[in-house]
């Protein structure tokens, strides 16, 4: 018998709302379940696979190796709601982090623009520390939290919650180096001005 990698809708309509009408999909982190939201997870783990082969076939694996490694890991967190429907949740919860990049966009195109002493630019970084807290750091701290029940057992929580640690590492570090940047930019190391705005 085949097995298809879409699930069928759990009962009590669950499938048939959106993430913003199934809200206790941020709180059943592990069960809770919407097509839209394993939908969601579908795309983005497409956009990581893409972006992936983009890095690879360009020649930039050596440059962008830290991407790789937050790509790799997040395809295996992905892959976990795609096929085994379980933590769907959690992948939905993650993608919170795109709040927070519409400003670290934002930033970046000004940095190109060399317009880090236009009044937007100094307006935009303190947004964007408040969005990399709320959308970035909170949502992370809430994972690690839950996730950390699956500490000792040899379960799919287990393995997440290995990843999710990781994540945990590379943001923390991303934060640093962007308050250093925008609000201690004396402390950059030179060579660091040529890195991704994310790394700067």
């Amino acid at each position: 018998m085949g097995y298809s990698a879409v699930p069928k809708c759990p009962p009590c309509g669950r499938g048939r709302h959106g993430v913003w009408q199934t809200p206790d999909m941020l709180v059943e982190i592990e069960t809770a379940w919407s097509l839209s939201g394993y939908l969601l997870v579908c795309f983005s783990a497409g956009y990581f696979i893409h972006d992936t082969v983009d890095i690879v076939a360009s020649g930039q694996a050596r440059a962008s190796w830290e991407y790789l490694v937050h790509h790799i890991m997040a395809m295996g967190a992905f892959f976990s709601g795609i096929f085994w429907s379980s933590f769907v949740g959690g992948g939905v919860l993650t993608l919170l982090v795109e709040v927070s990049n519409i400003f670290l966009t934002i930033r970046m195109m000004m940095k190109i623009s060399n317009a880090q002493d236009h009044f937007l630019y100094r307006v935009n970084k303190y947004v964007n520390l408040v969005m990399y807290f709320l959308f970035r750091l909170a949502p992370q701290a809430y994972l690690t939290h839950f996730f950390l029940r699956y500490v000792g057992q040899r379960t799919l929580g287990t393995f997440l919650l290995a990843v999710l640690l990781m994540l945990d590492v590379m943001i923390l570090i991303y934060f640093s180096r962007l308050l250093r940047s925008d609000f201690c930019p004396e402390r950059v190391p030179r060579q660091q001005h040529k890195d991704k705005f994310l790394t700067e």
